[in-house]
């Protein structure tokens, strides 16, 4: 079945580039593999899908022997203790959620003689059960992370509100695209250029509004058990 869901995931999201003027390439699709067995992930690695993301960094840590060459996205919410481990495998952390948690990255990394690429969680939808910085506080957040060593601040993540009508959380979309430009422009970060939004109900709306990385679970590998 793999094989099948991506090609009907490529082909829509080649629709909705078309729709924004966008080319395909410019999407990186991020398999999210939380719960799925490591002989399934190389499945999916095989088929070209070679970034892939856990929520649960023990998880992944448990599979990571059993997988082929990959490149591996930290998508959850971290705690500070499992830091030290996070870094040394990660390619990209997408959920950094406060200036705590980038200062003690910035601290692990530089000791490790390591540059991480990180991004920004901001909460666009409000909620409170949700992890990440206020939009009123994200420009002021970037400045100071930009200064830290030992990281490259590459952009913003957002996870959307989870509704029936993915149109509802386009302003969501839109909201972190409009930061992410801006706080480019203004703080002349040509680097700052990644947009990690958009899951298997709302991905060909946040494509249209700028995603650049869109994090597939469920479309790519079916209903979890």
């Amino acid at each position: 079945m793999l094989p099948e869901r991506l090609k009907n995931i490529r082909f829509r999201i080649q629709a909705a580039c078309e729709s924004a003027g966008r080319s395909p390439g410019s999407i990186t699709i991020i398999a999210v593999t939380k719960t799925i067995p490591a002989d399934v992930v190389n499945q999916a690695i095989e088929a070209g899908l070679v970034d892939i993301g856990e929520n649960r960094l023990q998880e992944y840590l448990r599979k990571r022997p059993y997988l082929r060459p990959h490149r591996f996205h930290f998508i959850g919410h971290l705690q500070t203790n499992k830091v030290k481990q996070v870094i040394m495998v990660a390619t990209m952390i997408h959920s950094v959620d406060s200036l705590h948690l980038a200062r003690e990255i910035s601290k692990r990394a530089t000791g490790a003689d390591r540059t991480l690429d990180i991004l920004l969680e901001v909460n666009t939808s409000g909620e409170p059960s949700k992890y990440g910085f206020l939009p009123a506080g994200v420009e002021d957040a970037v400045e100071e992370v930009v200064s830290l060593p030992g990281i490259r601040l590459r952009g913003l993540m957002t996870i959307a509100s989870l509704v029936d009508d993915p149109e509802v959380v386009r302003p969501e979309f839109r909201m972190l695209a409009s930061f992410q430009r801006s706080i480019r422009e203004r703080l002349e970060l040509p680097d700052f250029d990644v947009l990690s939004m958009g899951m298997t109900n709302d991905f060909e709306i946040a494509i249209q509004e700028g995603a650049t990385h869109i994090r597939l679970g469920t479309a790519l590998f079916g209903s979890r058990q």
